[in-house]
């Protein structure tokens, strides 16, 4: 790497795009609540399951979209990589505004008979979460490796992805309320219209549109070092690297367990009755943020030392959570779930070098997690009748983390 090159302008670019993807992804799985009474209406016993194929289409797209970017990445460096994911995201946001001025349109488009009715607009919705989100992907296969990277006097790298990260949780912060304040206007849910969705995502699509236009104007500096040249070929599989390999499976695990909470909270709190299930996605959200600023500050606290503590924390958390019946104590695990990501990919990613682009591909597999746990755990909700001993799969996924974090992240000398 130039030790010449200032990196703090292209820094502070990745950290708002890090915002931008943390506010969509959060905004999506936001929708499952209102969607459930808008759309769902005629799905008899199965509305938990449907609702969540909201996530789990968006969280599908990581393991098909990763390679790709990594490609893009690979071929066609950093900076346009970046404005083809944004022009993906704009077309993604074009399809919620349709499913929304199709349903209008055409309010009795559906599929199935009288025990299962799914409006067609709630299928172009979940088309328009299946493209946003590989639009996501291909943006975290830059982000990832250039804040990991692009060295910034003062930091290391975990602290960078932390900085990322808290941008990130800015987002998602403020996500529920856009959705419950801005795009649905503070009704109660059982007065949510499709209709409400139009505005709201064709000036988001305006937005990301204008944002890779300036973002074409910018000069991005490629860091050497980090990807395989054009025309050259890599010695040996990327999956070669066993430290890399299970970091993809935690990743996996970290992700689902974090769209479970995140997205899944609400639902849990509308099933106990409480007043305002948004808050609980909010303190959920908020305590990332927080923990993900304390993070950034860390810089001689070691990775593997961070996450071990964190997975041990947050696995405490949800068991009494699921033992006292209170999804309050469940909001808390998101201060802990804060820092994880950050330190799963730097742990997975040490010492590729050449391979670390081809490595942020494949990591991105794993994130797919965040499609699988979710469903899965809609799924079991409403087999066992509730959500509450459902968070058994979020215990699970803690102690997954917690073994990667002391076994698999060590790197084998041969490699």
């Amino acid at each position: 790497m130039n030790q010449k090159t200032n990196y703090m302008g292209p820094f502070l670019t990745m950290v708002f795009l890090f915002f931008i993807v943390g506010f969509l992804t959060t905004a999506n799985t936001q929708f499952q609540g209102p969607l459930k009474e808008a759309f769902l209406s005629g799905a008899g016993g199965l509305k938990n399951t449907f609702a969540t194929l909201i996530t789990f289409s968006w969280f599908l797209a990581y393991p098909l979209a990763g390679p790709v970017g990594s490609r893009w990445v690979d071929r066609r460096g950093y900076k346009t990589t970046l404005i083809r994911g944004l022009a993906v995201m704009a077309c993604g946001l074009v399809l919620f505004f349709l499913s929304s001025w199709f349903t209008v349109r055409f309010p009795d488009a559906a599929i199935g008979g009288e025990s299962l009715r799914i409006p067609a607009g709630f299928l172009i919705f979940l088309a328009g979460s299946f493209v946003t989100g590989a639009s996501a992907t291909i943006l975290q296969v830059v982000l990832n490796p250039y804040l990991n990277a692009c060295e910034v006097p003062g930091t290391q790298a975990i602290q960078r992805m932390a900085i990322g990260g808290t941008a990130n949780s800015v987002g998602t912060t403020v996500a529920p309320y856009f959705v419950t304040g801005i795009v649905f206007g503070g009704l109660a849910m059982e007065d949510i219209s499709v209709r409400q969705l139009m505005i709201p995502f064709f000036v988001l699509a305006a937005v990301i549109v204008a944002v890779a236009l300036i973002l074409s104007r910018f000069r991005l500096p490629d860091i050497a070092g980090t990807r395989a040249q054009d025309g050259e070929k890599l010695e040996k599989s990327v999956w070669s690297f066993r430290h890399l390999t299970l970091g993809v499976v935690a990743i996996f695990f970290y992700v689902g367990v974090e769209v479970c909470i995140g997205g899944n909270i609400n639902l849990y709190a509308i099933e106990k009755g409480l007043a305002s299930p948004a808050l609980l996605a909010t303190l959920y959200w908020g305590g990332m943020l927080i923990g993900r600023a304390v993070g950034s500050s860390l810089s001689k606290i070691p990775p593997r030392v961070q996450l071990t503590v964190t997975t041990v924390t947050a696995f405490v958390l949800v068991l009494l959570s699921i033992l006292l019946d209170n999804p309050w104590i469940l909001a808390a695990v998101g201060l802990f779930h804060s820092i994880m990501w950050g330190a799963i990919f730097t742990l997975a990613i040490q010492g590729l070098g050449k391979y670390t682009s081809a490595a942020s591909g494949v990591f991105m597999i794993g994130v797919v997690g965040g499609a699988i746990l979710p469903l899965c755990q809609g799924a079991l909700a409403d087999l066992i009748g509730g959500w509450r001993l459902s968070w058994a799969i979020v215990l699970a996924g803690e102690l997954l983390m917690l073994l990667y974090a002391q076994f698999g992240s060590r790197v084998r000398e041969t490699q």
